[in-house]
């Protein structure tokens, strides 16, 4: 009985059948006054989304944010999102336009896009796990170039969505959406002794015992020029770092499993309840236990009744490789 209960509580992940075939480079999709009404949803493409005219609340992994007027992310393979309208103008009939763009990460990997000239753009593509907000002169020319790219032009769109990622690649105007999980490699690093600490952070951070004496002693520095060390190379305190990658994976545990909080506390570093607690409100807003309801109440979706059958469905439907749309209810572009 208990089992069930906890069943309640662990989000319903969505399954988008996107509309990229296997002889494409990307999809441009453009829709305008089109709504918002799909669930909380993930894709292994990775997706660079485009809001224009219209505001509202926008997920991105753990990430609950405002979003005024234009919004401009990129997200990487199988992270959550979702972009709300603001209920005020959409009744208003305000107009408004998205345009998305979607693509696999893996055909960077090939002989050619392993050429240094591409670095910068295998390096976003990392980057975009966490997810990347994108504002000012990089907000600009990329949206300049998504909106060229609505228009057919042949092999111009291909050079276009290029320079797209490497104007994405360059842009200092970003900030990531996203804790660090405990998936990722770390900040980059040159430095042997830097990779050496952030291995072995990224192997024992979750042990509730863990503290920056051990990792000191790892690369054979004292705890006070560690401290220094550590904060001259990664731009923030040891303690920054290791409650960031915590409540990482505290999220990712409260969004995909039944654990309780307490044990998901602990299993993601924490050595009390009253502390997870109190940490998951100061950096995320809401209680661990709000935030599961809100990301409950908002992944409610009648998916059998979408206006596209098939484009999104639970994670537990069999067959979502098979079957696909026929059509989709946005003006789509193959490159």
């Amino acid at each position: 009985m208990q089992f069930k209960i906890l069943q309640l509580f662990k989000m319903n992940v969505f399954r988008e059948n996107t509309p990229l075939k296997e002889n494409d480079i990307c999809v441009v999709l453009d829709s305008s006054n089109n709504g918002f009404d799909y669930p909380i949803h993930n894709h292994p493409e990775v997706e660079i989304n485009l809001v224009m005219g219209m505001s509202g609340k926008r997920i991105v992994g753990d990430s609950t944010e405002i979003y005024q007027e234009n919004d401009l992310v990129i997200l990487g393979p199988y992270l959550y999102h979702k972009w709300y309208g603001d209920d005020v103008l959409l009744n208003k009939k305000k107009p408004y336009r998205v345009i998305t763009i979607q693509f696999d990460s893996k055909q960077f990997s090939t002989n050619m896009m392993m050429k240094d000239s591409f670095y910068g753009i295998r390096n976003l593509l990392k980057e975009s796990m966490r997810g990347i907000q994108f504002t000012g002169k990089t907000f600009e020319s990329a949206r300049r170039i998504m909106i060229e790219m609505t228009e057919n032009k042949g092999f111009e769109n291909t050079i276009s969505f290029l320079k797209l990622l490497d104007v994405l690649s360059k842009g200092q105007d970003r900030r990531y959406l996203t804790l660090l999980e405990f998936e990722s490699p770390g900040p980059k690093a040159n430095n042997h002794r830097i990779q050496i600490a952030y291995a072995y952070i990224l192997q024992h951070y979750s042990d509730p015992n863990f503290k920056m004496s051990d990792v000191a002693e790892q690369v054979q520095m004292t705890e006070n020029a560690f401290s220094r060390f550590f904060q001259k190379q990664s731009f923030r305190s040891f303690s920054d770092f290791l409650i960031d990658l915590r409540l990482g994976k505290a999220c990712k545990l409260i969004l995909e499993t039944d654990k309780t909080i307490s044990e998901i506390g602990y299993m993601a570093g924490f050595n009390n309840l009253a502390n997870f607690n109190r940490l998951f409100k100061k950096y995320r807003k809401y209680t661990p236990n709000e935030f599961r309801k809100k990301y409950l109440q908002d992944g409610d979706f009648a998916w059998d009744q979408q206006v596209t059958p098939w484009q999104f469905v639970p994670s537990d439907v069999g067959n979502n490789e098979i079957i696909k749309p026929m059509i989709y209810s946005t003006r789509i572009l193959h490159l």
